[in-house]
């Protein structure tokens, strides 16, 4: 085959290649009736949508067939239980990124809230509860792992018992300037640290997509730790479509290749006008 009979034929494949399933999904072009196969617990973060009214948001992704909105504090954990949906994620405490697991001196008040919590999120359905290794300021990783290791394990008996994950999520250090937990092989050797059922990774994405790629890899190598996913197109946090670098259909399928039963909660800021068109097709492309 000459050059140019070659270039033929890769434009003749192209075109099949157009029309292929698969393709359709990642364009959007899926079944418009929604239908969703099961192998996927599809699930959204609350704070990528927060100019619509939780009971309104709520009302949408029940039609859509999400079964989750997550990141809600306590107080909004009733409106998504009327809609019919749960919440995969909940917050424990009112601290934020930046201040974690990985001092000491953090810790009698994050013990404290999680303690208190954690017999709540049970009592009202909530499978995980969000936390934060916290950053650095110049502090030893090592020593940070300790750290987070040592007050989590004092909370580790409350949530056996009461069947609720603690999640620390992992995030680009970039984009969350000096952030610890910021790649996989240093959150799992925590999660052998703590050494309980209870306690997980949350793998973003997104943010790991940024910090060291590899995704389908690592997610199949390290999916005994994993207790919740992220989603994000990279660059921009944006939809999950064909602007992006990443191929959402295959990362999916790896993940259900592996046995994963946990929630993956699309976690991407719309750039699209209608919001809730983007969330319906990246819900779509996810739904191998």
């Amino acid at each position: 085959m000459n050059r140019r009979d070659m270039i033929g034929s890769i434009a003749g494949a192209a075109v099949v290649t157009a029309t292929d399933p698969v393709n359709k999904i990642f364009a959007g072009a899926a079944d418009a009736t929604g239908q969703l196969k099961g192998n996927i617990r599809h699930s959204v973060s609350q704070w990528c949508y927060n100019d619509i009214p939780l009971a309104d948001f709520a009302k949408a992704c029940k039609e859509m067939g999400l079964e989750s909105i997550e990141l809600l504090g306590e107080k909004e954990w009733d409106t998504v239980t009327k809609a019919g949906l749960k919440c995969a994620v909940g917050y424990a405490t009112d601290w934020g990124i930046p201040k974690g697991f990985n001092r000491i001196a953090n810790h009698e008040k994050l013990i404290a809230d999680f303690e208190a919590m954690i017999p709540k999120a049970a009592k009202a359905g909530i499978p995980n509860l969000i936390c934060f290794s916290g950053n650095r300021e110049g502090q030893n990783d090592n020593e940070g792992m300790i750290n987070c290791a040592r007050g989590l394990r004092k909370i580790m008996p409350t949530a056996e018992k009461y069947g609720v994950t603690v999640i620390m999520e992992l995030l680009n250090s970039y984009g969350h300037a000096d952030y610890q937990c910021d790649k996989t092989t240093w959150g799992a050797a925590l999660c052998e640290m703590v050494d309980s059922e209870r306690f997980k990774l949350l793998y973003d994405i997104y943010h790991m997509q940024i910090m060291e790629g590899n995704v389908i890899e690592t997610i199949t190598k390290y999916i005994r730790y994993i207790g919740h996913i992220h989603t994000g197109g990279v660059p921009g946090r944006h939809e999950l479509d064909e602007t992006q670098e990443l191929y959402y259909p295959a990362i999916m399928k790896a993940l259900v290749n592996t046995g994963y039963k946990g929630f993956v909660g699309q976690e991407f800021v719309p750039a699209q006008k209608d919001k809730l068109e983007s969330l319906r097709k990246s819900i779509l492309i996810c739904d191998v």
